[in-house]
């Protein structure tokens, strides 16, 4: 075994030969010069963990060249020489810091965690706080190196107004956490002991019969999927992305059906919703006639996504019914759709049951235990109850 004062003088001298060489150092042990057959130099420290009796381990410092020479070799063998006499392996030290620097980096995180994350809702709303409300002020940090106060600053830059969002951008980030302890990722949550942003108090805004009819006549003037997708959650009550997300694989005319599966759904439960007539003329005059397709979205845009222009489209139907009306309507969103196809059913008579039922609430009377037991799925209930907010809605169309 050759050794012998590294230097830039021997380390220059050293020739290659048709074997692999090594030089190690008269003055600092452990440290040494390796060059290959085809020239390649590179500067390594040898070590032991445990004693004599442990297996020699060998750590690469680095090629030779910028940033290093024999002079800062030197200095990083001595480092590492430090570490080692602490009872610190170089190797394991530096697969964590490399594991930090991507794996645990928290952007990167981030995207392995929603990419887990079940449910089509659930899994956009993780995706959507991580790119514009996470990743922004956390970047690449180092998961177990993000503190609470980096937590608080996530929140310090949302607007205060946005009261729902920041409840779910908290529970985005708890959800990512607890996830990185159960894996054994980090050892608590930076989170614990931080309080819930307030609840915001429960929207009660639910739309007329007038003001279906002005909705219902007005919106097929924008674009070509807002009129069906508004006129679908109408009449069928169901969340705006799973009306958006729609394939004609889910569909049966013949036995005028839907059946929304667990993955395309907010609480992951599957839900199968009758059709009633206005809901199967609007299908109607999406395929072109009384042939639907087999399979493929049933609002694609014209690069085979799903439709996503809600806001644009929005502003335009209310700019429509302002025109027309001479005042604007109250503010109302999407969702107020849903909350008008319940509110329509306890007009109607309907069962709250089967009100949660049509409208896949998990919740009331199919939380607890009686969620477990009760399995009735309130098939017949369900049709006729559509088909009462079909007939109610057609009366309200007509003006009466």
């Amino acid at each position: 075994m050759a050794t012998g004062k590294i230097s830039k003088r021997t380390v220059d001298s050293i020739e290659p030969t048709s074997k692999v060489q090594f030089l190690w150092d008269t003055d600092l042990k452990g440290f040494g010069v390796k060059v290959t057959s085809a020239g390649a130099i590179s500067y390594l420290i040898q070590f032991r963990m445990g004693g004599r009796e442990a297996k020699t381990r060998r750590y690469t410092i680095g090629a030779h060249g910028s940033p290093w020479t024999p002079a800062t070799a030197r200095s990083e063998a001595e480092r590492l020489s430090h570490l080692i006499a602490q009872g610190i392996d170089p190797v394991d030290a530096d697969k964590k810091r490399r594991r930090e620097a991507v794996d645990l980096a928290f952007a990167n995180y981030a995207d392995h965690f929603a990419a887990s994350c079940q449910g089509e809702g659930w899994r956009r709303l993780v995706e959507r706080s991580i790119r514009l409300h996470l990743v922004p002020p956390l970047g690449q940090k180092p998961l177990p190196n993000i503190t609470k106060a980096d937590v608080a600053s996530v929140f310090d830059r949302m607007p205060t107004e946005q009261a729902a969002n920041r409840r779910n951008v908290f529970a985005v980030l708890r959800r990512l956490f607890r996830w990185a302890v159960s894996r054994g990722d980090l050892q608590s949550s930076p989170m614990e002991g931080m309080e819930t942003p307030p609840p915001v108090k429960p929207r009660d805004r639910w739309l007329g019969d007038a003001e279906i009819r002005l909705i219902w006549n007005s919106v097929m003037q924008g674009h070509k999927w807002f009129g069906p997708i508004v006129r679908l959650l109408i009449m069928t009550g169901q969340r705006r992305e799973e009306v958006t997300g729609l394939f004609w694989q889910e569909l049966n005319r013949d036995e005028k059906l839907w059946t929304l599966p667990g993955d395309r759904t907010k609480n992951g439960e599957p839900n199968h919703i009758p059709l009633n007539d206005l809901a199967i003329t609007v299908l109607d005059s999406v395929a072109g006639d009384s042939q639907w397709p087999r399979r493929g979205r049933v609002f694609p845009t014209s690069s085979g996504a799903k439709f996503t222009a809600y806001s644009k489209s929005k502003k335009k139907l209310d700019k429509t019914i302002a025109e027309q009306e001479g005042e604007p309507l109250p503010p109302w969103r999407l969702h107020d759709l849903r909350r008008t196809v319940a509110t329509g059913f306890q007009r109607l008579g309907v069962r709250f049951e089967v009100t949660e039922a049509v409208l896949n609430h998990v919740g009331g009377s199919r939380a607890g235990i009686a969620g477990i037991y009760q399995r009735h799925d309130w098939k017949k209930e369900k049709k006729k109850a559509l088909d009462d907010w079909n007939d109610h809605v057609k009366q309200a169309l007509a003006g009466d």
